[in-house]
């Protein structure tokens, strides 16, 4: 996961959030990485597959509307509420419940249109200012402060990080206009079409939503709180339906198939297992069942029983490399790593462009102790960095493999980067000056000059020299 300088920056600075749909769920259990849920905190997910998934959906619709898909970061929120919202600076946030609790793909795609509407609409930016300041400051109360906690193989979430704070700030946002609202509709519905898929998705929660309107408020869905009566809007959605004048084909397959892969995914990690056999009972022979059942498996440490159930699986699709990542997690965590190896070996080969699987894969070659696959795991990490230079616990294992390499600059190199997107200035500051000291004349001694300055204490913002203070007067 990002650092968490990185993550937090666009909190601390222009936070304001267009939710979608948060219906009032039963909370589930606890959250994969040991985060917190249902009202104590806020768990950020990252899972290669699932992240994967929702790109499929999201790339295309964001073409659609003449957004590069490059420049929108997509965030895994767990959270059993059914929401998606952005943010300021093109930020996508999705609520692992808007996956759990959609009925179909073609649900999924019409929330990730609507959202795509409020970033091109530009509708943040257009915010009245007392609006845009009281919405920063309820996330900022609910994000300052927060601690980071890198996981490194629970729930098939590598690389999590827990934020502290209260998730009831989100409460805090205020209401949009009708015009916003109708406005991200109209071009959702736009969107959708363009790429050829149905709109009977959007459709489809807007009238699930409805029913929510009847409750008391106490249990009413925050989105009535925040948002214009979902009956006008579902109206215009149904008229624009009519008024089409193409007959849009239903999800593609491939769409279909991750979805429900990635759904039985999270339901494995996420639920308790009594849930997870009523969603997927034994005898449900499909794959998604037995994949959210070998989860179950391995969540309860029948370590074989779940392993089973993968390599049934990965007989039938030998090239799915999510399934050989899953086999090398259960492996991994199952204490039999040498068998990990080539699991994760094979995932990083059908998924190269995957930082996640990739630092994964190294990690296992560090931790076998075997002199003999360093140089190939520095080799994964880098590649791995060359894809996504924000994740501190990358750096972390880059460290500790040169470090075993016996190369100590590179290794305070590497965690002097680690150390800055952790927001540790003085370790930053250490690290990098001796590395600078040690490093002979070359890039990389160049960007350790170039850390050590941006974490002198002259180049910090307020806010950051403030934390430092802090972080000094707790260690003393």
């Amino acid at each position: 996961m990002a650092g968490m300088g990185k993550l937090l920056a666009p909190f601390r600075a222009l936070l304001l959030m267009l939710a979608f749909f948060t219906p009032v769920l039963v909370p589930g259990a606890a959250a994969a990485q040991g985060g917190r849920e249902g009202g104590r905190g806020v768990v950020v997910i990252r899972d290669a597959e699932t992240e994967r998934m929702v790109r499929g959906f999201a790339n295309p619709l964001f073409r659609a509307a003449g957004i590069d898909p490059g420049r929108v970061d997509i965030t895994l929120i767990q959270n059993r509420a059914i929401n998606a919202f952005v943010t300021t600076g093109n930020r996508m946030f999705i609520h692992t419940g808007l996956i759990l609790q959609a009925g179909s793909a073609a649900e999924l795609a019409g929330v990730l249109a609507h959202e795509t509407g409020h970033i091109a609409g530009g509708h943040l930016a257009r915010l009245p200012e007392e609006m845009r300041m009281a919405t920063i400051r309820s996330v900022a109360a609910m994000l300052l402060g927060a601690g980071a906690a890198v996981a490194t193989g629970q729930g098939g979430a590598f690389g999590a990080i827990a934020l502290g704070g209260q998730s009831s700030a989100l409460g805090g946002l205020f209401a949009f206009t009708r015009g916003q609202e109708q406005a991200a509709d109209q071009a959702g519905l736009h969107y959708l079409e363009t790429v050829g898929w149905s709109a009977a998705g959007l459709k489809r929660l807007l009238e699930r939503l409805l029913d929510q309107e009847l409750l008391a408020v106490g249990r009413q869905d925050p989105y009535f709180r925040t948002h214009p009566l979902s009956q006008d809007r579902l109206e215009f959605v149904r008229e624009q339906m009519r008024r089409s004048r193409s007959t849009p084909a239903l999800m593609p397959a491939a769409l279909e198939g991750a979805f429900a892969m990635a759904k039985a995914k999270l339901h494995g990690f996420l639920d308790p297992p009594q849930r997870v056999l009523r969603q997927y009972p034994a005898e449900d022979s499909g794959a998604p069942a037995r994949y959210a059942r070998a989860i179950m498996a391995f969540r309860a440490g029948r370590i074989a029983e779940a392993v089973a159930g993968l390599e049934s699986l990965l007989a039938a699709q030998p090239g799915n490399p999510w399934l050989h990542e899953m086999k090398g997690q259960v492996l991994f965590e199952g204490h039999r790593a040498a068998e990990a190896l080539p699991a994760y070996a094979a995932a990083a080969r059908l998924a190269p462009a995957e930082p996640l699987i990739r630092t994964a894969h190294a990690r296992v070659m560090i931790e076998l102790g075997d002199p003999a696959l360093l140089p190939p795991a520095v080799a994964e990490l880098e590649a791995s960095l060359a894809l996504d230079r924000d994740s501190a616990f990358t750096w972390r294992q880059l460290g500790i493999a040169r470090g075993r390499l016996g190369q100590m600059p590179l290794a305070d190199l590497a965690l002097a980067e680690e150390a800055m997107l952790e927001e540790d200035f003085p370790a930053a500051r250490f690290l990098a000056r001796r590395a600078e000291e040690a490093l002979p004349p070359s890039p990389a001694r160049l960007r350790a000059a170039d850390l050590r300055n941006a974490a002198r204490r002259d180049n910090l913002t307020p806010e950051q020299r403030a934390a430092e203070r802090e972080n000094e007067r707790r260690r003393r």
